[in-house]
């Protein structure tokens, strides 16, 4: 059962405000609560982390929005943003196994990006939001002279939330205390243990509420709504003909089968489909143009290797995929069996929840090339995100 602690603790003296910087208003609604919505959709239960002084109106904020139930708690902080995780910690319920660590102070979190931290935490154990920096970073000495220049492309901007099972967060927590470590992060502490943390791919819009620029940045966010980010769509068609001695391969699942798809690489033409539907949301052309039949590197090619390098040519293009659908038409043979895999694999391919992809299959009633068992095409529609 996954929980969300939500960290609410600030006293927001940078902002200036002169109360808790959750509880200012963004159109109209306080900040606690954008940031609680967020997680109703994805989560069993939240504990809220905040100042004594501040519990009485961080209830009646949420109590008033609808996000007050039997499964969320607001609990004392500590005199540290460490001691506050830990003290939400000890509130979990025992059939809490997952647990989501959020900034209430970042306010514009969006469902996707909680999504691949959970995904991550699924395979891995932990999942951290993070973004790739974008400015060139210098380490300095104290009389702030340059000592070196990291490589940018190894850099990454740590958001929140931070996914852990609650096992290994725990664990992690109680090594610190017997060490007196203080972390930077609730990563910092599965670091400080010598186990691996998992990065995930953030928002640049999950920014944290600081200062008062940030709550106008967040402001015309909020209301420029074609920026929310931009969508495009992608519409992709791909043909190949049915042959002897080739394999039959769709989606990346080998389908037993007297005839196979002829094509210079392996003729996955569902993922050929996908992937020129990709390319022309985000006018990067088609996959001709990218792996043309000309090139002998790509003889024999599995298709899923070619979607990997569209994935990330979109990412080099700061675009994703938020959702596919592929269509494969052919009369033989029965498809269904194994859609649940091609499903699967795309999902895989394209860093998505399961539910984010679909994959069916139709005959053309044994009219046209399709019916005639010529050949089998495939149609994809997907959506792109600017990121």
């Amino acid at each position: 059962m996954w929980y969300v602690i939500l960290l609410a603790g600030g006293s927001g003296s940078r902002m200036g405000a002169g109360k808790n910087k959750v509880l200012l208003e963004l159109q109209g609604e306080p900040v606690i609560c954008r940031a609680a919505r967020a997680f109703t959709a994805v989560a069993d239960g939240m504990v809220v982390v905040a100042r004594d002084e501040d519990k009485n109106a961080i209830q009646a904020a949420l109590e008033a929005s609808g996000l007050m139930h039997e499964r969320v708690r607001i609990v004392s902080g500590g005199a540290t943003r460490q001691d506050s995780v830990w003290n939400g910690l000890q509130v979990l319920p025992a059939d809490a196994s997952k647990v989501l660590i959020h900034d209430g102070a970042r306010c514009l979190v969006d469902e996707d990006t909680i999504r691949r931290c959970m995904d991550a935490v699924d395979k891995t154990g932990t999942g951290i939001a993070a973004i790739p920096a974008v400015d060139t970073i210098k380490q300095v000495n104290e009389g702030w002279q340059v000592v070196a220049t990291p490589d940018r492309a190894t850099l990454r901007a740590v958001q929140t939330p931070q996914a852990f099972t609650v096992e290994l967060i725990r664990r992690a927590h109680l090594a610190a205390q017997a060490e007196g470590f203080l972390g930077t992060d609730d990563a910092s502490l599965v670091e400080h243990m010598g186990l691996p943390v998992q990065l995930t791919e953030g928002n640049r819009r999950n920014i944290k509420l600081t200062t008062p620029e940030d709550i106008t940045m967040a402001e015309a966010m909020l209301n420029d709504s074609p920026a929310l980010p931009a969508l495009r769509v992608g519409q992709g068609y791909d043909v190949h003909r049915l042959v002897e001695g080739r394999d039959l391969i769709l989606c990346g699942v080998t389908i037993p089968h007297t005839l196979g798809l002829l094509g210079h690489s392996d003729a996955d033409v569902a993922l050929h489909a996908l992937m020129d539907a990709m390319l022309g949301a985000t006018a990067l052309g088609d996959i001709g143009k990218h792996f043309p039949d000309t090139d002998p590197q790509y003889k024999g090619i599995s298709s899923m290797k070619l979607l990997e390098h569209v994935v990330a040519l979109l990412k080099e293009h700061h675009f994703r995929v938020t959702n596919a659908d592929v269509t494969i038409v052919a009369q033989k043979p029965k498809l269904l069996p194994h859609i649940p895999q091609m499903r699967q694999n795309v999902a895989d391919a394209l860093q998505l929840p399961l539910d984010r992809v679909n994959v069916k299959a139709t005959t053309t009633e044994r009219l046209a090339f399709e019916g005639r068992e010529e050949g089998i095409s495939s149609q994809a529609v997907c959506m792109i995100q600017e990121i």
